[in-house]
């Protein structure tokens, strides 16, 4: 390893000859002197110079004294430089990385992902994200919950039995999962509470801001629950831990962008989904995006809450493997979570006898031969329980106010686009 101080350091170093390496982020030449702004990952240096110095994204180990400077980033600067080119480019960037805001279009952005993604606003929102996972790890282990790594190729298309990746496996068919919640489930079994942070995929024909072919999920599934509102609990918790994460974590991001994070209240308010229909006028059996927006602002003026729980969505809009409200069968004991005008999150409790199984599946229409595997579980005994799945490039586009998606996601993945 180089040995190196980060530039968020240097003025822990003032007065000393130390060594930093990055990329160059700015040059500027003048009459009498030069500079260098370095880029590492922790932050910007200024370094002083004379001469010619080597141009933008050139990647270089400067060796300076460490000197105060009230027009440097961080206050000091590098003085009296030995510097180094490790490597050069081969070609300049698609737009310059050091102007301050982004001087590209999104198809720009994303045909150059490998060098765009250096801006440093155009990395906020993936340090976000990363302290985000990190905040959801953290919560669920203190709650006792064991992370899972479950299969992402799988024999049957059982899920939703539309919309899915078919590949060949050896010969035969085989399927990109859908979600893990098969296997998070039949996981309870074994370490009653269980969390994944994995890709899903999901072959919908949509070409829209909000929805990716592969995206990032955060699941959680518990046992020994009365209900919905114990995984409701569950869920509140992991949101403010992400948060406090953001905060912790991601400072630097969260000020360059600018972004306002939200409180979460001790109990986030909920209402029934026959509320909210009766609130927007509705009869439909599920809620459109504009009727998500309403509620969402209906919970900010009533509430203070920029987060809603809608209960008790219809059983015939959730999958079979949900339980019924057992006061009104044709509701569910299942939600939505709604953050900023957007269904974020959805879960539930789960059937967990056997036989409610069998009856589920044959309301459905459903044959049990595809689904052996995942009703062993319940053929040996399981407790009562639910669970939920969150959105990762979701929630990160809802808290950085990202107009697309595809600004919070290195390399999405969409009806268009498989590369870089």
């Amino acid at each position: 390893m180089i040995s190196r101080v980060m530039t968020a350091e240097l003025a822990e170093h003032a007065g000393q000859r130390v060594t930093i390496a990055g990329w160059v982020h700015r040059r500027r030449q003048l009459k009498s002197v030069s500079f260098l702004v370095v880029r590492d990952r922790t932050g910007l240096a200024q370094v002083v110079a004379e001469g010619d110095l080597p141009g933008e994204e050139n990647v270089v180990q400067v060796t300076g004294t460490v000197t105060a400077s009230s027009q440097a980033p961080g206050g000091v600067e590098l003085v009296k430089p030995e510097i180094e080119v490790l490597a050069e480019p081969g070609a300049p960037p698609p737009f310059d990385l050091y102007r301050p805001v982004v001087p590209a279009a999104l198809p720009t952005i994303l045909d150059h992902a490998p060098v765009a993604l250096r801006h440093p606003l155009l990395r906020a929102p993936l340090e976000i994200s990363a302290a985000s996972v990190a905040g959801f790890r953290e919560t669920l282990d203190r709650l006792g919950f064991t992370e899972i790594h479950t299969p992402k190729i799988v024999a049957s298309a059982t899920e939703s039995g539309a919309n899915v990746f078919g590949i060949d496996y050896f010969g035969r068919p085989a399927y990109l999962a859908q979600s893990p919640q098969f296997y998070k489930q039949t996981m309870v079994g074994v370490f009653e509470r269980v969390y994944e942070v994995g890709p899903v995929f999901r072959a919908e024909p949509h070409d829209t801001v909000r929805h990716l072919a592969q995206y990032t999920s955060l699941d959680a599934e518990l046992g020994f629950v009365a209900g919905h509102r114990d995984v409701m609990a569950v869920l509140r918790e992991a949101v403010a831990g992400m948060l406090e994460s953001v905060r912790r974590r991601a400072a630097s991001a969260v000020s360059s962008l600018g972004v306002s994070l939200p409180a979460v209240p001790a109990e986030i308010p909920a209402i029934h989904f026959t509320e909210a229909q009766r609130m927007t006028s509705s009869d439909e059996p599920d809620l459109s995006p504009a009727q998500e927006r309403w509620l969402s602002e209906w919970a900010v003026r009533e509430h203070g809450s920029e987060f809603l729980f809608v209960t008790g969505y219809p059983m015939a809009k959730r999958p079979f493997y949900t339980h019924p409200d057992p006061a009104r069968p044709g509701y569910s004991n299942g939600f939505d979570l709604l953050f900023r005008g957007l269904e974020l999150v959805t879960g539930g409790q789960r059937l967990h006898r056997h036989e409610d199984y069998l009856t589920a599946l044959e309301e459905r229409g459903e044959p049990v031969e595809p689904y052996e595997g995942y009703l062993q579980a319940f053929r040996y005994g399981m407790p009562p329980h639910g669970g939920f799945a969150l959105g990762l490039e979701r929630w990160t586009a809802r808290l950085t106010g990202a107009a697309n998606i595809r600004q919070t996601t290195a390399f999405p993945r969409d009806l268009h686009r498989l590369s870089p």
